[in-house]
């Protein structure tokens, strides 16, 4: 048979077969897309948003704020709490059928296919939001295959699982505006200072353009261009319908004012104490950083919202904005060491350093306390201690070295007692304290109440000069007004997984004895002197209405105020990052943010006097001779003494002594000198000061 009679049956056959091969690929393609799809559907993404993130929460269990990986906190809002003309120019310039296609525009993509090829690079991209919002929750922006494969995929699960309006809503609270802010609420409050939902047109249009270049298009550092993205926006909107031209051109020549960059963001609560307590979740408490961010845990922890609030708004109102000055506070309750109140910095947003933490800074005369505590408990020295206050040069090491301090603008007062030596701040006092009883001493002291910095036990330890950090200083200073009980500061209570189960819990116990509570209370009460007339702390005290002991501290580079009443122990610090010397008036800054947030923070707990222990004697003494007061002595003072190391002897400069004056309020002892603890006593003793 002829080959080309054959030819046409041949042809028919093979077309045939080639049909039958399409049909047969095109059943399994749809089997295999549908497969796939059906796959999709019922495999759950990776868990989003708060389902994942691990929380923080204050003493009273609500959510202060979330831990990220990006180590910023969002502040999620709904569509409603958006600017209509915001969700507007987003869609116009970013995905203008958004609301059309199933997470891929096809057309786009032809466009920009086209549009890259006749460049000859990558000019133009077509990713909606949906695609955006996938790569933004869980991937990379590195341009590969793998990536862009897997972003598909999600981009599928996205639009199969949730609503146009929740995708939109992710992306308007996920994407990132620049100089640290995620999502349009914490956009609007950085640049323009008011929440998503004031925005105006002008800028709406403005904020939609950042998202695309963060840092090209940033009006803080390339307004420029940022205005040009701004104009593109607005023509895009004209475009689509949104605006009309005649508004497009009123927005464009709007001049909008921006917040100054690197103001304080007052969305988010105690930014420092977060960096704080996720450092020790990571480094205490070796739990991973994976965990924490994406294993939902629940970190309870011990901060007071009120105070915290509190402690912020004293360092907003005393602290200069504009100054490079910087400050730190940290407040504990001495009769739990729980941590109240953290700031680490004025500015978190233009300074992540948590100056509270920072062992380079050297306390100053704040650390004469511990000193004192260290005399008074050992019975050393009392309250009427006397040493001359003169220029002096002091003798150690075997007299191969030698120390001379000095008093501040060269002031001597001449013999004094500690009551004085502790309100006037004096060095020489000090100096010769340690002197006396021995740095060693001093310095083993320090350790016991929570200072962990090493110190150098040399005379000039007495006048602070090894750095410590105000976490330290104020865990020191709630032994003194704990009664002598350290309690090791604590700032997470617990911590529980994403079910609930415990999973770390802080140690409960009575707290560690450093000294006998009798010598705790007698530093406390020569300590309230520092508010009294004439001492250091005095220009605040009217700020102050209740009981509070405390100390100041100076240094060319520092200033401190340290102090304490029965519910929280605090310690204020201000000075400069870059070793630069501060002017006495920014050294003052302490002890009025001391007194600010002290007040306030405790604006709703009465007034309460420090709580007498067991072995407290009061007696009235003569100023001058240091000895029981009689009827003949023209002054006596009321001082407090561990019982046992109070005067004996009698005062004779004024008289033939041996008659003594009847203690103020004493029901009339044997020993009508001495003075018998009462709360009646107590408060009239307080009311008088």
């Amino acid at each position: 048979m002829p080959r080309d009679s054959a030819n046409p049956k041949v042809k028919s056959h093979r077309l045939r077969r080639l049909v039958r091969l399409l049909a047969a690929t095109a059943v399994l393609f749809l089997l295999a897309a549908g497969a796939l799809l059906g796959y999709l559907y019922n495999k759950p993404l990776p868990p989003i948003g708060d389902d994942i993130r691990s929380k923080l929460l204050d003493s009273r269990g609500n959510v202060l704020t979330t831990f990220t990986t990006d180590g910023r906190s969002r502040d999620p809002v709904t569509l409603s709490q958006i600017a209509p003309q915001l969700i507007q120019a987003t869609l116009a310039v970013e995905d203008r059928k958004f609301y059309d296609h199933s997470g891929f525009d096809l057309k786009g993509m032809a466009r920009a296919v086209l549009a890259n090829v006749e460049a000859g690079k990558r000019t133009q991209g077509a990713s909606t939001l949906t695609q955006q919002l996938a790569r933004n929750l869980y991937l990379t922006h590195e341009k590969t295959w793998t990536r862009k494969s897997k972003e598909a995929l999600y981009t599928m699960q996205l639009e199969m699982k949730y609503s146009k309006n929740e995708i939109l809503n992710m992306y308007l609270n996920e994407i990132y505006y620049g100089h640290g802010a995620y999502g349009i609420e914490a956009a609007a409050r950085m640049y323009f200072g008011k929440a998503a939902a004031d925005l105006n047109l002008a800028e709406s249009a403005m904020l939609a353009g950042i998202p695309k270049g963060p840092t090209y298009y940033s009006p803080y550092t390339h307004l420029e261009n940022a205005k040009k993205r701004q104009g593109i926006i607005l023509s895009a909107m004209v475009e689509v319908g949104d605006i009309t031209a005649v508004q497009a051109r009123v927005a464009a020549q709007e001049t909008l004012s921006f917040k100054p960059q690197g103001q304080k963001n007052t969305t988010v609560l105690a930014p420092y104490f977060r960096d704080y307590v996720r450092g020790l979740v990571l480094d205490t408490l070796h739990i991973s950083s994976d965990e924490l961010e994406l294993g939902g845990l629940n970190v309870y922890t011990t901060l007071d919202p009120d105070m915290q609030q509190a402690a912020e708004e004293a360092v907003d109102k005393e602290m200069d904005a504009a100054s490079e000055l910087e400050t730190a506070l940290v407040s504990i309750d001495p009769r739990t060491g729980y941590i109240k109140a953290m700031v680490g910095g004025k500015n978190y947003r233009t300074n992540q350093f948590n100056h509270a933490l920072a062992t380079t800074r050297q306390p100053g005369s704040s650390f004469k306390p511990i000193m004192y505590l260290t005399a008074l408990s050992s019975k050393t020295m009392t309250g009427l201690s006397v040493f001359n206050s003169q220029p002096t040069l002091f003798h150690y090491d075997n007299n191969r070295k030698t120390y001379q301090p000095k008093n501040f603008g060269d002031k001597y007062l001449g013999e004094i007692n500690m009551r004085q030596a502790i309100a006037a701040s004096d060095n020489i006092y000090a100096v010769n304290t340690i002197m006396k009883i021995g740095a060693e001493k001093v310095a083993e002291m320090a350790a016991r109440m929570g200072i962990d910095s090493p110190l150098q036990s040399v005379p000039s330890l007495a006048l602070g000069t090894s750095p410590v950090s105000p976490l330290e200083m104020a865990s020191a200073f709630a032994v003194i007004g704990g009664g002598g009980i350290r309690q090791p500061a604590t700032a997470i209570l617990k911590i529980t997984d994403s079910k609930g189960n415990l999973i770390y819990e802080a140690p409960q116990g009575q707290g560690e004895k450093v000294v006998e509570p009798a010598a705790a209370y007698v530093l406390t009460r020569l300590m309230e002197g520092v508010f009294e007339s004439g001492g250091t702390g005095n220009r605040v005290a009217s700020i102050i209405k209740r009981p509070v002991a405390g100390k100041t501290g100076t240094t060319d580079t520092d200033g401190w105020m340290v102090g304490f009443t029965p519910e929280l122990s605090t310690a204020v610090w201000v000075g400069y990052d870059k070793g630069r010397d501060i002017a006495t008036s920014d050294g003052r800054r302490a002890a009025p943010i001391f007194a600010e947030f002290t007040e306030k923070a405790l604006a709703n707990v009465p007034p309460k006097i420090f709580p007498i222990p067991d072995g407290v004697v009061s007696v009235y003494v003569n100023p001058q001779s240091g000895k029981l007061a009689t009827a003949a002595c023209p002054e006596k003072e009321l001082e407090t003494f561990i019982s046992g190391t109070e005067p004996t002897e009698y005062c004779d400069q004024h008289g033939t002594g041996g008659e003594t004056a009847p203690a103020e309020g004493s029901p009339g002892t044997a020993d009508p000198g001495k003075e018998e603890h009462s709360l009646w006593n107590d408060i009239k003793r307080w009311w008088m000061n």
